[in-house]
């Protein structure tokens, strides 16, 4: 087990450098630069900016100053926010998406979970094709609807929930951006759930275990529940990453201090450094995450070897 992480840990590395050497050429052969402005600067000031930035270097000297900075884990000054580094930029966004996501993705699997087991037991029954049809609902209307439903409901309407901000520590101020990203991940989890729990009980060991009398409740979590899982394991792997790096649109309708707008607005601003900061921790956290998914079939199902 330990020879496989550290293999696939190093495996990693060259995934990286492909996904840093491809932002850092498409960001650089965009048009336009970070300095660029619809109020032309003097010259002399321009190249000042640009020395101290060391973009009046070739862009091989670049990438390979970048490529230094990255190993040493400092992903550089921001071009944008000035007298900030991208590592406090995701510093100060990261813990906000991290702390909605891990809450969207409970949210999700608690919910998900027990509707996509329930559906499967009583497999052809109103219970089944509605709960199905409401996750099928789930997967097809998009966040940016939800959220503001949700926020004309629950603060405009009933007053229970705050609209938007941030204050850490809130629960309030949590639970509807929380529950608008953890709907759509809800319905997947649902729906794979329910599609692998009805395979796992038309297989002949849970037949065997009918046979033996032992009740559904048993039959359910001890031994039809495990295999499982290894549908759902796979999908949590990107889901995860996905969900901690934040959700664009939520941190926009909610008003939310995440590195999502930031990665927009860095985009739009040519800011090299952030976009290119932000694009390798979303790569790390798949591969991390992917790996834990690996890592967990074992745990899951013995018959799985990792090799």
């Amino acid at each position: 087990m330990l020879r496989y992480t550290v293999r696939r840990l190093l495996g990693a590395l060259p995934t990286l450098l492909v996904i840093v050497t491809l932002a850092f050429l498409l960001l650089h052969a965009a048009p336009g630069g970070p300095f660029d402005s619809e109020k032309r600067m003097m010259p002399e000031i321009q190249r000042s900016i640009e020395a101290r930035y060391h973009l009046d270097e070739p862009l091989w000297r670049q990438y390979l100053r970048y490529l230094g900075d990255l190993a040493h884990g400092d992903l550089g000054p921001s071009f944008q926010y000035r007298s900030t580094s991208v590592n406090e930029i995701i510093a100060q966004g990261l813990p906000v998406d991290a702390t909605i996501g891990l809450t969207a993705i409970t949210l999700a699997l608690s919910i998900g979970g027990t509707v996509g087991i329930n559906a499967a037991l009583r497999r052809g029954t109103r219970w089944d094709y509605g709960s199905m049809a409401v996750a099928m609902a789930g997967i097809s209307v998009p966040v940016f609807v939800v959220a503001p439903l949700l926020i004309l409901v629950f603060a405009i309407k009933l007053h229970w929930l705050p609209a938007g901000d941030w204050v850490h520590g809130s629960p309030s101020h949590l639970l509807l951006p929380a529950v608008a990203l953890a709907l759509p991940y809800t319905a997947y989890i649902a729906r794979l759930m329910r599609a692998g729990t009805i395979d796992v009980l038309n297989s002949p060991f849970i037949r065997t275990a009918r046979a033996k009398g032992l009740p559904l409740r048993l039959i359910v979590w001890r031994h039809a529940l495990p295999p499982t899982l290894t549908p759902l394991v796979s999908f949590l792997g990107p889901a995860i990453a996905g969900l901690l790096t934040g959700s664009i649109v939520v941190e926009t309708v909610f008003g939310l201090p995440g590195i999502g707008r930031y990665f927009i607005t860095a985009a739009l601003n040519r800011d090299y450094t952030l976009v290119i900061g932000i694009t390798v921790l979303y790569g790390a956290l798949i591969i991390l995450f992917n790996l834990l998914a690996d890592l967990c079939y074992a745990w899951i199902d013995p018959r799985v070897r990792l090799r």
